[in-house]
């Protein structure tokens, strides 16, 4: 089967069978009814634009098309340069999962820092991971937290509903919130954020815990948390559903490099399923075991709080 065959056969499958696919494909490349029959006869060629146009329309990854040994073709999500490009950044991510049913996809997460479930809450620790992300990404003299403002258009809802839908399966160890922590002292030992907010992130951090631990307590079957001691984790993040699977790989301090090749996420659930066969499910595991755990978190919390009320 040649490329421009698996391309026909994509959009068959997401048009139906009752749909006329000369008709179709003349619609969306504003051509004739004859030339749209040519391609989908295989006697003409799709041309590259037409091939790019057909994709976007029909939300079909490029690499289903290609297929070299060992490559893959991956598409990256927007660079943060400026504050408008964090609304771009999520535009991106949502068309990403939009072919996937949230309430029907599971999400594995390799958790080395608080996941992007949580940054997308609506909170002030969200509002500071963002603070963070774009003070990492860009060239612009930094802003105070307090002066940081995100643009009218950005919108994390969309995600955060998938989030909530969705089956989720994370992967913690005991350094994973260590990131946030040190980053809120090093801002706050800087003079670029003021106590009574560094006190409120804190206790967001707090609530996401403790939000957590109950969650594992209540053995709900949409949330596992897993512990893992042995291997560094990496925020790379694999979503599985019925009728698609798609793997995000970071690439700096928020960017993801995302496919959806057959091969590459059916080798990425394997790791998955070896990483959690090595790891210990906090839900199912005996109090004592939960209790450990969390106590480290609360710990490390009290520990940069103490930290950053005994500098003030």
């Amino acid at each position: 089967m040649n490329h421009q065959d698996v391309l026909l056969n994509e959009i068959r499958k997401i048009v139906g069978p009752t749909i006329s696919m000369n008709d179709e494909i003349a619609k969306v490349l504003q051509i004739s009814y004859d030339a749209a029959h040519r391609r989908v006869t295989l006697k003409s060629k799709f041309t590259i634009d037409e091939t790019v146009i057909l994709c976007k329309f029909y939300n079909i990854s490029m690499d289903k098309l290609v297929y070299f040994k060992d490559q893959i073709v991956m598409e990256k999500t927007k660079i943060i340069k400026t504050k408008s490009d964090f609304s771009a950044y999520f535009e991106k991510t949502n068309e990403l999962i939009a072919p996937l049913n949230a309430a029907e996809t599971t999400i594995f997460y390799a958790a080395k820092d608080i996941p992007m479930k949580y940054a997308a809450a609506n909170s002030l620790f969200s509002k500071f991971k963002f603070f963070i992300w774009f003070t990492l990404l860009n060239n612009e003299q930094n802003t105070d937290f307090e002066q940081f403002i995100l643009p009218e258009s950005f919108n994390t809802k969309p995600l955060k509903h998938f989030f909530d839908q969705a089956t989720i399966i994370e992967i913690w160890n005991d350094t994973t919130i260590n990131s946030s922590l040190q980053q809120l002292l090093y801002f706050y030992e800087a003079g670029m954020i003021q106590l009574k907010n560094a006190i409120h992130i804190l206790n967001d951090i707090r609530q996401i815990i403790q939000n957590i631990e109950a969650n594992c307590e209540s053995n709900s079957d949409k949330y596992l948390l897993y512990f893992n001691e042995l291997q560094i984790l990496n925020n790379a993040a694999l979503f599985v559903a019925p009728n698609k699977t798609l793997f995000f790989l970071p690439y700096n301090a928020i960017g993801y490099f995302a496919t959806s090749d057959r091969k590459t996420c059916l080798e990425q659930h394997e790791y998955y399923k070896n990483l959690l066969s090595n790891s210990k499910l906090l839900n199912q595991s005996g109090k004592r075991d939960r209790k450990l755990f969390f106590s480290k978190m609360y710990q490390k919390i009290d520990f940069y709080s103490s930290k950053i009320i005994d500098n003030n």
